[in-house]
């Protein structure tokens, strides 16, 4: 079960290696997905989350957008920790709509 971003990136290195060692590989993911996509090396499994695409997308990038805006430490700590949050709920969504799906487990 992949978490999205640079960990999945360093995860799908890994898979390769092992469906190239022959072994069967099936990744669980949640539909909505920055980087997560289906390969032919693997097996896809995917469940619904009570978000979409462009939330998800939106939500990212506005925590790029203020990561990067000038102002105060104060100002961008607060600003930043907010959308931190936001994308936090997002993940943590995400684990329970995993958790919640009986047929997938």
């Amino acid at each position: 079960v992949p978490v999205d971003g640079s960990h999945w990136l360093s995860m799908r290195e890994v898979l390769d290696i092992m469906r190239q060692r022959g072994h069967e590989v099936v990744v669980v993911a949640p539909e909505v997905s920055l980087h997560i996509k289906p390969s032919k090396n693997f097996v896809m499994k995917m469940y619904p989350v009570p978000f979409t695409q462009e939330e998800m997308e939106k939500e990212f990038k506005m925590f790029l957008q203020a990561s990067l805006e000038e102002g105060s430490f104060l100002e961008r700590f607060l600003k930043v920790y907010q959308h931190m949050k936001r994308l936090g709920y997002l993940a943590v969504s995400s684990c329970e709509y995993l958790l919640q799906n009986k047929e997938l487990l």
